[in-house]
Protein backbone atom coordinates (compact mmCIF):
# COMPACT_ATOMS: atom_id res chain seq x y z
CA UNK A 1 0.00 0.00 0.00
CA UNK A 2 3.04 2.50 1.11
CA UNK A 3 4.59 1.87 -2.73
CA UNK A 4 1.49 2.23 -4.36
CA UNK A 5 0.44 5.49 -2.56
CA UNK A 6 3.74 6.77 -3.73
CA UNK A 7 3.23 5.57 -7.11
CA UNK A 8 -0.55 7.43 -7.29
CA UNK A 9 1.23 10.62 -6.10
CA UNK A 10 4.62 10.59 -8.50
CA UNK A 11 2.34 10.09 -11.41
CA UNK A 12 -0.71 12.26 -9.94
CA UNK A 13 -1.60 14.04 -13.14
CA UNK A 14 -1.46 10.90 -15.50
CA UNK A 15 -3.69 9.63 -13.50
CA UNK A 16 -6.41 12.14 -13.06
CA UNK A 17 -6.34 12.40 -16.51
CA UNK A 18 -6.42 8.79 -17.61
CA UNK A 19 -9.39 8.32 -15.15
CA UNK A 20 -10.95 11.16 -16.53
CA UNK A 21 -10.71 9.73 -20.01
CA UNK A 22 -12.04 6.13 -18.68
CA UNK A 23 -14.73 7.81 -16.85
CA UNK A 24 -16.06 9.93 -20.23
CA UNK A 25 -15.38 6.77 -22.58
CA UNK A 26 -17.82 4.66 -20.84
CA UNK A 27 -20.19 7.76 -20.30
CA UNK A 28 -20.12 8.12 -23.61
CA UNK A 29 -22.59 4.63 -23.93
CA UNK A 30 -25.21 6.75 -22.07
CA UNK A 31 -26.64 7.92 -25.83
CA UNK A 32 -27.47 4.18 -26.08
CA UNK A 33 -29.58 3.81 -23.09
CA UNK A 34 -33.42 3.42 -23.68
CA UNK A 35 -36.08 3.49 -21.08
CA UNK A 36 -38.42 0.39 -21.08
CA UNK A 37 -41.66 1.25 -19.39
CA UNK A 38 -43.42 -2.30 -20.40
CA UNK A 39 -44.64 -4.47 -17.87
CA UNK A 40 -43.18 -7.58 -19.81
CA UNK A 41 -39.48 -6.68 -19.03
CA UNK A 42 -40.47 -8.06 -15.26
CA UNK A 43 -40.35 -11.23 -17.42
CA UNK A 44 -37.79 -13.38 -18.52
CA UNK A 45 -38.54 -14.91 -22.17
CA UNK A 46 -38.52 -18.84 -20.50
CA UNK A 47 -41.07 -17.25 -17.75
CA UNK A 48 -44.41 -19.49 -18.02
CA UNK A 49 -46.54 -17.53 -17.40
CA UNK A 50 -45.47 -14.90 -20.09
CA UNK A 51 -45.43 -17.77 -22.36
CA UNK A 52 -48.96 -18.36 -21.12
CA UNK A 53 -49.87 -15.05 -21.50
CA UNK A 54 -48.20 -14.76 -25.32
CA UNK A 55 -49.75 -17.92 -26.13
CA UNK A 56 -53.61 -16.46 -25.08
CA UNK A 57 -52.62 -13.09 -26.99
CA UNK A 58 -51.56 -14.40 -29.76
CA UNK A 59 -54.88 -16.84 -29.97
CA UNK A 60 -57.21 -13.92 -28.98
CA UNK A 61 -55.92 -10.47 -28.90
CA UNK A 62 -53.55 -8.15 -27.30
CA UNK A 63 -54.74 -6.09 -24.60
CA UNK A 64 -52.68 -3.21 -24.29
CA UNK A 65 -55.48 -0.67 -23.32
CA UNK A 66 -56.57 2.67 -22.39
CA UNK A 67 -59.30 3.17 -20.08
CA UNK A 68 -61.06 6.77 -20.14
CA UNK A 69 -63.18 6.38 -16.69
CA UNK A 70 -66.12 9.43 -16.99
CA UNK A 71 -67.87 10.81 -13.81
CA UNK A 72 -70.63 13.03 -14.33
CA UNK A 73 -70.73 15.70 -11.59
CA UNK A 74 -74.79 15.28 -11.22
CA UNK A 75 -73.76 11.14 -10.76
CA UNK A 76 -76.03 10.60 -13.46
CA UNK A 77 -74.48 8.93 -16.62
CA UNK A 78 -77.45 8.58 -18.56
CA UNK A 79 -78.47 11.78 -19.61
CA UNK A 80 -78.26 13.48 -23.08
CA UNK A 81 -75.00 15.56 -22.85
CA UNK A 82 -73.12 12.72 -21.09
CA UNK A 83 -74.01 10.09 -23.12
CA UNK A 84 -73.10 12.41 -26.17
CA UNK A 85 -70.29 13.05 -24.85
CA UNK A 86 -69.33 9.23 -24.47
CA UNK A 87 -70.59 8.81 -28.26
CA UNK A 88 -68.11 11.43 -29.58
CA UNK A 89 -65.29 9.81 -27.29
CA UNK A 90 -65.67 6.30 -28.75
CA UNK A 91 -65.19 7.77 -32.20
CA UNK A 92 -62.29 9.40 -31.64
CA UNK A 93 -60.75 6.06 -30.03
CA UNK A 94 -60.57 4.83 -33.09
CA UNK A 95 -58.01 7.54 -34.38
CA UNK A 96 -55.64 6.46 -31.59
CA UNK A 97 -52.28 5.01 -33.00
CA UNK A 98 -52.60 1.16 -32.42
CA UNK A 99 -56.17 0.89 -31.41
CA UNK A 100 -58.24 -2.00 -33.04
CA UNK A 101 -60.92 -1.82 -30.86
CA UNK A 102 -63.14 0.61 -28.53
CA UNK A 103 -65.95 -0.71 -26.19
CA UNK A 104 -68.40 1.89 -24.44
CA UNK A 105 -72.25 1.66 -23.45
CA UNK A 106 -72.77 3.58 -26.89
CA UNK A 107 -71.46 1.54 -29.32
CA UNK A 108 -72.35 -2.20 -27.52
CA UNK A 109 -73.72 -4.47 -29.77
CA UNK A 110 -77.26 -4.82 -28.22
CA UNK A 111 -79.33 -7.38 -29.63
CA UNK A 112 -83.16 -7.45 -29.66
CA UNK A 113 -86.17 -9.22 -31.61
CA UNK A 114 -88.42 -7.64 -33.95
CA UNK A 115 -91.04 -10.14 -35.56
CA UNK A 116 -89.02 -12.74 -37.24
CA UNK A 117 -85.76 -10.49 -37.80
CA UNK A 118 -82.68 -10.20 -35.24
CA UNK A 119 -81.79 -6.50 -34.85
CA UNK A 120 -78.86 -5.51 -33.95
CA UNK A 121 -77.49 -2.18 -33.33
CA UNK A 122 -75.51 0.01 -31.17
CA UNK A 123 -77.14 0.51 -27.97
CA UNK A 124 -76.92 4.29 -27.88
CA UNK A 125 -77.05 6.43 -31.15
CA UNK A 126 -77.46 10.25 -31.69
CA UNK A 127 -77.23 10.37 -28.23
CA UNK A 128 -77.88 14.39 -28.34
CA UNK A 129 -81.42 13.58 -29.22
CA UNK A 130 -82.65 11.02 -27.11
CA UNK A 131 -85.64 11.23 -25.81
CA UNK A 132 -86.02 10.76 -21.61
CA UNK A 133 -87.87 7.48 -22.68
CA UNK A 134 -85.04 6.21 -24.57
CA UNK A 135 -82.35 7.09 -21.76
CA UNK A 136 -84.64 4.77 -19.56
CA UNK A 137 -84.84 2.19 -22.20
CA UNK A 138 -81.24 2.36 -22.53
CA UNK A 139 -80.23 2.63 -19.12
CA UNK A 140 -82.05 -0.67 -18.00
CA UNK A 141 -80.84 -2.56 -20.98
CA UNK A 142 -77.21 -1.92 -19.86
CA UNK A 143 -77.51 -2.59 -15.98
CA UNK A 144 -78.80 -5.45 -16.70
CA UNK A 145 -76.21 -6.80 -19.16
CA UNK A 146 -73.31 -8.88 -17.74
CA UNK A 147 -70.92 -7.94 -20.10
CA UNK A 148 -71.30 -4.32 -19.38
CA UNK A 149 -72.30 -4.04 -15.56
CA UNK A 150 -69.21 -3.53 -13.50
CA UNK A 151 -67.03 -2.79 -16.35
CA UNK A 152 -68.00 0.24 -18.44
CA UNK A 153 -70.82 1.33 -16.17
CA UNK A 154 -71.23 1.33 -12.39
CA UNK A 155 -74.39 -0.43 -10.35
CA UNK A 156 -75.00 3.02 -9.58
CA UNK A 157 -74.79 4.46 -12.98
CA UNK A 158 -72.74 7.11 -11.65
CA UNK A 159 -69.52 6.10 -13.86
CA UNK A 160 -69.10 4.60 -17.22
CA UNK A 161 -65.93 3.92 -19.30
CA UNK A 162 -64.68 4.13 -22.64
CA UNK A 163 -62.07 1.44 -22.57
CA UNK A 164 -59.39 1.38 -26.17
CA UNK A 165 -57.29 -1.64 -27.07
CA UNK A 166 -54.86 -1.40 -29.25
CA UNK A 167 -52.29 -4.36 -30.93
CA UNK A 168 -48.68 -2.55 -30.76
CA UNK A 169 -45.81 -3.65 -33.13
CA UNK A 170 -43.53 -2.89 -30.51
CA UNK A 171 -40.57 -2.29 -32.43
CA UNK A 172 -40.63 1.09 -30.88
CA UNK A 173 -39.76 2.54 -27.44
CA UNK A 174 -42.06 5.64 -28.61
CA UNK A 175 -44.65 3.71 -29.25
CA UNK A 176 -46.82 3.95 -25.64
CA UNK A 177 -45.67 7.74 -25.33
CA UNK A 178 -47.10 8.18 -28.66
CA UNK A 179 -50.57 6.42 -27.73
CA UNK A 180 -50.14 8.37 -24.18
CA UNK A 181 -50.16 12.17 -26.05
CA UNK A 182 -53.21 11.17 -27.63
CA UNK A 183 -54.89 10.41 -24.95
CA UNK A 184 -54.34 13.15 -22.95
CA UNK A 185 -54.78 15.27 -25.87
CA UNK A 186 -58.97 13.67 -25.70
CA UNK A 187 -58.91 13.99 -21.93
CA UNK A 188 -58.32 17.49 -22.32
CA UNK A 189 -60.89 18.15 -25.51
CA UNK A 190 -63.99 16.17 -23.24
CA UNK A 191 -63.37 18.28 -20.63
CA UNK A 192 -63.66 21.44 -23.02
CA UNK A 193 -66.91 19.77 -24.48
CA UNK A 194 -68.25 18.68 -21.40
CA UNK A 195 -67.17 20.56 -18.27
CA UNK A 196 -69.38 18.50 -16.28
CA UNK A 197 -67.39 15.54 -16.68
CA UNK A 198 -64.59 14.49 -14.31
CA UNK A 199 -62.19 12.40 -16.54
CA UNK A 200 -59.68 9.54 -15.73
CA UNK A 201 -56.91 7.91 -17.58
CA UNK A 202 -55.52 4.54 -16.78
CA UNK A 203 -54.97 0.85 -17.96
CA UNK A 204 -52.38 -0.73 -19.44
CA UNK A 205 -50.58 1.25 -21.30
CA UNK A 206 -51.19 4.42 -18.42
CA UNK A 207 -49.73 2.24 -16.33
CA UNK A 208 -46.51 1.64 -18.68
CA UNK A 209 -46.45 5.36 -19.21
CA UNK A 210 -46.37 6.28 -15.01
CA UNK A 211 -43.65 3.84 -14.60
CA UNK A 212 -41.43 5.79 -17.22
CA UNK A 213 -42.61 9.32 -16.40
CA UNK A 214 -42.19 8.42 -12.76
CA UNK A 215 -38.35 7.41 -12.94
CA UNK A 216 -37.54 10.44 -15.45
CA UNK A 217 -39.10 12.53 -12.94
CA UNK A 218 -36.91 11.27 -10.15
CA UNK A 219 -33.98 11.25 -12.08
CA UNK A 220 -34.76 14.90 -13.36
CA UNK A 221 -35.32 16.12 -9.74
CA UNK A 222 -34.65 13.92 -6.52
CA UNK A 223 -31.09 13.10 -7.97
CA UNK A 224 -29.94 17.08 -8.16
CA UNK A 225 -31.50 17.09 -4.70
CA UNK A 226 -29.82 14.26 -3.37
CA UNK A 227 -26.88 15.69 -5.06
CA UNK A 228 -26.94 19.25 -2.97
CA UNK A 229 -27.75 17.96 0.45
CA UNK A 230 -24.53 15.37 -0.11
CA UNK A 231 -22.52 18.49 -1.37
CA UNK A 232 -23.67 20.36 1.77
CA UNK A 233 -23.40 17.21 4.31
CA UNK A 234 -19.59 16.61 3.14
CA UNK A 235 -18.79 20.21 2.91
CA UNK A 236 -19.77 20.51 6.56
CA UNK A 237 -18.25 16.89 7.68
CA UNK A 238 -14.81 17.99 5.96
CA UNK A 239 -14.71 21.21 6.50
CA UNK A 240 -12.97 21.69 3.06
CA UNK A 241 -13.57 23.11 -0.64
CA UNK A 242 -11.55 20.99 -2.45
CA UNK A 243 -12.74 18.00 -0.58
CA UNK A 244 -16.46 18.07 -1.22
CA UNK A 245 -15.59 19.38 -4.67
CA UNK A 246 -13.35 15.54 -5.14
CA UNK A 247 -16.10 13.64 -3.48
CA UNK A 248 -18.67 14.64 -6.06
CA UNK A 249 -16.40 14.66 -8.63
CA UNK A 250 -15.64 10.70 -8.02
CA UNK A 251 -19.49 9.88 -7.41
CA UNK A 252 -20.56 11.67 -10.89
CA UNK A 253 -17.53 9.79 -12.28
CA UNK A 254 -18.59 6.83 -11.00
CA UNK A 255 -22.08 6.94 -11.72
CA UNK A 256 -21.46 8.31 -15.62
CA UNK A 257 -19.68 4.89 -15.74
CA UNK A 258 -22.14 3.00 -14.34
CA UNK A 259 -24.90 4.06 -16.21
CA UNK A 260 -22.65 4.54 -19.70
CA UNK A 261 -21.62 0.91 -19.09
CA UNK A 262 -25.41 0.12 -19.51
CA UNK A 263 -26.05 1.60 -22.41
CA UNK A 264 -22.89 0.24 -24.02
CA UNK A 265 -24.40 -3.61 -22.96
CA UNK A 266 -27.53 -2.79 -24.38
CA UNK A 267 -29.17 -3.29 -21.11
CA UNK A 268 -32.68 -0.95 -21.01
CA UNK A 269 -33.62 1.21 -18.20
CA UNK A 270 -36.36 0.35 -15.82
CA UNK A 271 -37.74 1.29 -12.79
CA UNK A 272 -35.90 -0.60 -10.61
CA UNK A 273 -32.40 -0.47 -12.72
CA UNK A 274 -33.69 3.28 -12.64
CA UNK A 275 -32.06 3.39 -8.42
CA UNK A 276 -28.97 2.06 -9.04
CA UNK A 277 -27.02 5.81 -9.25
CA UNK A 278 -28.55 6.21 -5.63
CA UNK A 279 -27.19 2.99 -4.82
CA UNK A 280 -23.81 3.46 -5.92
CA UNK A 281 -23.99 7.24 -4.87
CA UNK A 282 -23.83 5.73 -1.44
CA UNK A 283 -20.58 3.38 -1.65
CA UNK A 284 -18.75 5.94 -3.59
CA UNK A 285 -19.37 8.63 -0.93
CA UNK A 286 -18.51 5.70 1.49
CA UNK A 287 -14.97 5.57 -0.26
CA UNK A 288 -14.45 9.29 -0.49
CA UNK A 289 -15.18 10.20 3.10
CA UNK A 290 -13.10 7.41 4.44
CA UNK A 291 -10.21 8.44 2.43
CA UNK A 292 -10.64 12.52 2.92
CA UNK A 293 -11.26 12.57 6.91
CA UNK A 294 -8.13 10.51 7.07
CA UNK A 295 -6.34 12.40 5.07
CA UNK A 296 -7.09 15.41 7.01
CA UNK A 297 -6.91 14.10 10.30
CA UNK A 298 -3.30 13.58 9.30
CA UNK A 299 -3.16 16.78 7.83
CA UNK A 300 -4.35 18.61 11.44
CA UNK A 301 -2.08 16.72 13.56
CA UNK A 302 0.89 17.87 11.71
CA UNK A 303 1.62 15.93 8.75
CA UNK A 304 2.04 17.32 5.38
CA UNK A 305 0.06 16.77 2.51
CA UNK A 306 1.88 14.21 0.53
CA UNK A 307 2.34 12.60 4.22
CA UNK A 308 -1.50 12.20 4.85
CA UNK A 309 -2.47 11.26 1.59
CA UNK A 310 0.18 8.56 1.93
CA UNK A 311 -0.77 7.46 5.38
CA UNK A 312 -4.62 7.87 4.65
CA UNK A 313 -4.37 5.06 1.37
CA UNK A 314 -2.11 2.91 3.93
CA UNK A 315 -5.12 2.79 6.44
CA UNK A 316 -8.11 2.37 4.40
CA UNK A 317 -6.70 0.56 1.29
CA UNK A 318 -7.75 -2.84 2.57
CA UNK A 319 -10.80 -1.37 4.06
CA UNK A 320 -12.26 0.22 0.69
CA UNK A 321 -11.14 -2.87 -1.04
CA UNK A 322 -12.83 -5.43 1.06
CA UNK A 323 -16.12 -2.97 1.86
CA UNK A 324 -16.37 -2.70 -2.44
CA UNK A 325 -16.00 -6.51 -3.03
CA UNK A 326 -18.39 -7.98 -0.68
CA UNK A 327 -21.07 -4.98 -2.07
CA UNK A 328 -20.08 -6.03 -5.85
CA UNK A 329 -20.51 -10.06 -4.59
CA UNK A 330 -23.95 -9.17 -2.98
CA UNK A 331 -24.97 -7.22 -6.01
CA UNK A 332 -23.81 -9.69 -8.38
CA UNK A 333 -25.45 -12.28 -6.42
CA UNK A 334 -29.25 -10.51 -8.28
CA UNK A 335 -28.20 -12.01 -11.19
CA UNK A 336 -30.52 -15.33 -9.40
CA UNK A 337 -33.50 -13.28 -9.41
CA UNK A 338 -36.19 -14.39 -12.38
CA UNK A 339 -36.70 -10.64 -12.78
CA UNK A 340 -34.64 -9.10 -15.44
CA UNK A 341 -34.73 -5.85 -14.07
CA UNK A 342 -33.16 -6.45 -10.93
CA UNK A 343 -30.54 -8.88 -12.28
CA UNK A 344 -29.70 -5.29 -14.71
CA UNK A 345 -29.89 -3.75 -10.88
CA UNK A 346 -27.60 -5.70 -9.39
CA UNK A 347 -25.24 -5.52 -12.49
CA UNK A 348 -24.82 -1.95 -13.12
CA UNK A 349 -24.37 -1.40 -9.64
CA UNK A 350 -21.61 -4.09 -9.16
CA UNK A 351 -20.10 -1.94 -12.39
CA UNK A 352 -20.49 1.26 -10.56
CA UNK A 353 -19.01 0.17 -6.84
CA UNK A 354 -15.94 -1.28 -8.99
CA UNK A 355 -15.44 2.26 -10.41
CA UNK A 356 -16.45 3.94 -7.27
CA UNK A 357 -13.19 1.84 -6.13
CA UNK A 358 -10.89 2.96 -8.56
CA UNK A 359 -11.87 6.04 -8.64
CA UNK A 360 -11.35 6.33 -5.31
CA UNK A 361 -8.00 4.80 -4.83
CA UNK A 362 -6.41 6.61 -8.39
CA UNK A 363 -8.31 9.56 -9.02
CA UNK A 364 -8.94 10.92 -5.41
CA UNK A 365 -5.54 10.54 -3.79
CA UNK A 366 -3.83 12.29 -7.41
CA UNK A 367 -6.60 14.46 -7.81
CA UNK A 368 -5.99 15.91 -3.87
CA UNK A 369 -2.47 15.90 -4.11
CA UNK A 370 -2.79 18.66 -7.25
CA UNK A 371 -5.21 20.45 -5.12
CA UNK A 372 -3.95 23.30 -2.66
CA UNK A 373 -5.41 21.99 0.57
CA UNK A 374 -5.38 23.79 3.45
CA UNK A 375 -6.41 22.78 7.34
CA UNK A 376 -6.61 24.54 10.60
CA UNK A 377 -4.06 22.62 13.23
CA UNK A 378 -6.59 20.32 15.34
CA UNK A 379 -8.10 21.95 18.74
CA UNK A 380 -7.23 19.40 21.57
CA UNK A 381 -11.08 20.15 22.72
CA UNK A 382 -12.50 19.72 19.05
CA UNK A 383 -13.26 16.12 19.74
CA UNK A 384 -14.25 16.51 23.10
CA UNK A 385 -18.13 15.10 22.55
CA UNK A 386 -16.97 11.93 20.53
CA UNK A 387 -14.33 11.29 23.45
CA UNK A 388 -17.37 11.34 25.89
CA UNK A 389 -19.43 9.30 24.10
CA UNK A 390 -16.38 7.27 23.62
CA UNK A 391 -16.01 6.69 26.80
CA UNK A 392 -19.24 6.05 27.89
CA UNK A 393 -19.60 3.07 25.55
CA UNK A 394 -16.57 1.46 27.29
CA UNK A 395 -18.03 2.29 30.71
CA UNK A 396 -21.56 0.81 30.16
CA UNK A 397 -20.35 -2.18 27.53
CA UNK A 398 -21.63 -4.78 29.37
CA UNK A 399 -25.42 -3.19 29.47
CA UNK A 400 -24.93 -1.77 25.64
CA UNK A 401 -23.83 -5.13 24.48
CA UNK A 402 -26.85 -7.12 26.04
CA UNK A 403 -29.14 -4.43 25.38
CA UNK A 404 -28.62 -4.22 22.15
CA UNK A 405 -28.77 -7.67 21.56
CA UNK A 406 -32.20 -8.31 23.34
CA UNK A 407 -33.33 -5.19 20.98
CA UNK A 408 -31.86 -6.98 17.97
CA UNK A 409 -33.50 -10.17 19.18
CA UNK A 410 -36.62 -8.18 19.31
CA UNK A 411 -36.63 -6.57 16.33
CA UNK A 412 -35.90 -10.07 14.39
CA UNK A 413 -39.13 -11.64 15.84
CA UNK A 414 -41.21 -9.09 13.93
CA UNK A 415 -40.04 -10.83 10.55
CA UNK A 416 -42.40 -13.22 10.17
CA UNK A 417 -45.24 -10.27 10.19
CA UNK A 418 -43.56 -8.88 7.53
CA UNK A 419 -45.92 -9.72 3.75
CA UNK A 420 -45.47 -9.87 0.25
CA UNK A 421 -47.26 -7.59 -1.85
CA UNK A 422 -46.67 -6.86 -5.25
CA UNK A 423 -49.65 -4.47 -5.99
CA UNK A 424 -48.24 -2.89 -8.99
CA UNK A 425 -50.52 0.20 -8.37
CA UNK A 426 -49.17 0.95 -4.98
CA UNK A 427 -45.53 1.17 -6.60
CA UNK A 428 -46.63 4.81 -7.06
CA UNK A 429 -47.23 7.93 -4.69
CA UNK A 430 -50.91 9.29 -4.30
CA UNK A 431 -49.81 12.39 -6.10
CA UNK A 432 -49.08 10.21 -9.11
CA UNK A 433 -52.05 11.18 -11.61
CA UNK A 434 -52.60 7.20 -12.53
CA UNK A 435 -52.73 5.82 -8.79
CA UNK A 436 -55.51 8.53 -8.64
CA UNK A 437 -57.18 7.54 -11.61
CA UNK A 438 -56.38 3.93 -10.62
CA UNK A 439 -57.77 4.26 -7.72
CA UNK A 440 -61.20 6.17 -7.92
CA UNK A 441 -61.95 3.38 -11.15
CA UNK A 442 -61.38 0.51 -8.35
CA UNK A 443 -63.55 2.34 -6.25
CA UNK A 444 -66.29 3.14 -8.36
CA UNK A 445 -66.49 1.20 -11.57
CA UNK A 446 -64.61 -2.24 -12.11
CA UNK A 447 -61.44 -3.73 -11.01
CA UNK A 448 -57.53 -3.18 -12.48
CA UNK A 449 -56.20 -7.07 -12.14
CA UNK A 450 -57.74 -9.93 -14.75
CA UNK A 451 -57.48 -13.43 -14.86
CA UNK A 452 -58.21 -14.75 -18.19
CA UNK A 453 -58.72 -18.50 -19.02
CA UNK A 454 -58.73 -20.00 -22.69
CA UNK A 455 -60.78 -22.91 -22.63
CA UNK A 456 -60.84 -25.34 -25.47
CA UNK A 457 -63.96 -27.60 -26.56
CA UNK A 458 -61.91 -30.42 -27.60
CA UNK A 459 -63.65 -30.05 -31.41
CA UNK A 460 -64.46 -27.93 -34.05
CA UNK A 461 -67.19 -25.43 -33.38
CA UNK A 462 -66.86 -27.29 -29.84
CA UNK A 463 -67.69 -23.63 -28.47
CA UNK A 464 -71.44 -24.20 -29.67
CA UNK A 465 -71.75 -27.20 -27.95
CA UNK A 466 -74.44 -27.01 -25.19
CA UNK A 467 -72.63 -28.77 -22.98
CA UNK A 468 -69.34 -26.70 -23.30
CA UNK A 469 -71.42 -23.85 -22.71
CA UNK A 470 -73.09 -24.96 -19.40
CA UNK A 471 -69.70 -26.02 -18.15
CA UNK A 472 -68.94 -22.82 -19.04
CA UNK A 473 -71.66 -21.13 -17.68
CA UNK A 474 -70.93 -22.94 -14.39
CA UNK A 475 -67.69 -21.79 -14.66
CA UNK A 476 -68.70 -18.03 -14.71
CA UNK A 477 -71.43 -18.19 -11.79
CA UNK A 478 -68.70 -20.16 -9.89
CA UNK A 479 -66.57 -17.12 -10.38
CA UNK A 480 -68.82 -14.45 -9.76
CA UNK A 481 -69.50 -15.76 -6.06
CA UNK A 482 -66.09 -15.22 -5.09
CA UNK A 483 -64.60 -12.36 -3.23
CA UNK A 484 -62.84 -9.62 -4.70
CA UNK A 485 -64.69 -10.42 -8.33
CA UNK A 486 -66.46 -7.79 -9.86
CA UNK A 487 -67.28 -8.79 -13.87
CA UNK A 488 -67.01 -11.53 -15.15
CA UNK A 489 -67.36 -11.87 -19.02
CA UNK A 490 -67.73 -14.90 -21.13
CA UNK A 491 -69.27 -16.14 -24.33
CA UNK A 492 -72.14 -18.00 -22.27
CA UNK A 493 -73.72 -14.87 -21.35
CA UNK A 494 -73.66 -13.92 -25.56
CA UNK A 495 -75.75 -17.27 -25.87
CA UNK A 496 -78.15 -16.55 -23.10
CA UNK A 497 -78.93 -13.45 -24.58
CA UNK A 498 -79.13 -14.40 -28.25
CA UNK A 499 -81.11 -17.69 -27.34
CA UNK A 500 -83.48 -15.30 -25.54
CA UNK A 501 -83.57 -12.92 -28.97
CA UNK A 502 -84.25 -16.32 -30.96
CA UNK A 503 -87.40 -16.53 -28.98
CA UNK A 504 -89.09 -13.50 -29.50
CA UNK A 505 -87.05 -11.78 -26.28
CA UNK A 506 -89.26 -14.26 -24.05
CA UNK A 507 -87.21 -13.77 -20.44
CA UNK A 508 -87.93 -17.30 -19.88
CA UNK A 509 -85.33 -18.29 -22.59
CA UNK A 510 -82.63 -16.73 -21.34
CA UNK A 511 -80.33 -19.53 -20.60
CA UNK A 512 -77.92 -21.95 -22.44
CA UNK A 513 -79.54 -23.36 -25.45
CA UNK A 514 -80.27 -26.98 -25.68
CA UNK A 515 -79.20 -27.74 -29.11
CA UNK A 516 -76.67 -26.29 -31.17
Amino acid sequence: ALTFSRWVIRWRWLIVIATVLMAAIAASGARFIEFSGSYRVFFSAENPQLQAFDELQNTYSKNDTVMFVLAPKNGKVFTRETLATVEWLTEQGWQMPYSRRVDSITNFQHTRAENDDLVVKNLAENAASLTDADLERIKNIALTEPLLLNRLISARAHVTGVNVTFVLPEKSLNEIPEVMVFARQLVTQVKEKNPDLDVYLTGVAPFNSAFQESSEKDLKTLVPLMYLVIALITFFSLRSVTGTVATLLVIIFSVITAMGMMGWLGIKLTAPSASAPTVILTLAIADSIHFLSTMFFNMRQGMDKREAITESLRINMSAIFLTSLTTVIGFLSMNFSEVPPFRDLGNVVAIGVIAAWLFSILFLPAFMAILPVKVKPARKHSNLVMERFANFVVRRRTALLWGMATLTIGLIAFIPSNELNDNFVEYFDESVDFRQATDFMIDNLTGVDNIEYSLGAGESGGVNNPGYLKKLDEFAQWYRQQPGVVHVNTIADVMRRLNKNMHGDDPAWYRIPESR
